[in-house]
């Protein structure tokens, strides 16, 4: 786990670890109610056929974030 990546290009079923977000104002704050929180674990599980969105696995709840946020998160993996 050393490579940081934007979460958007993080490969479906390899778990990494939150390093940063630079989203502001109500999206930041759903992300961290939903637990996107600094150094937690997170899995992209599914990908959405429209490629829209993606499914993450993040403290055992199954999430979907869309892909304009994703690319707002930085991941260890």
């Amino acid at each position: 786990m050393n490579n940081i990546i934007l979460l958007k290009k993080m490969p479906t079923m390899k778990k990494g670890k939150i390093e940063s977000m630079e989203c502001t104002g109500s999206v930041r704050r759903r992300l961290l109610d939903l637990g996107l929180v600094n150094n937690s674990y997170i899995t992209p599980i599914l990908n959405s056929p429209s490629k829209g969105l993606r499914a993450f696995d993040i403290r055992g709840t199954l999430i979907a974030i869309r892909d304009e946020d994703t690319s707002l998160i930085s991941v260890i993996f």
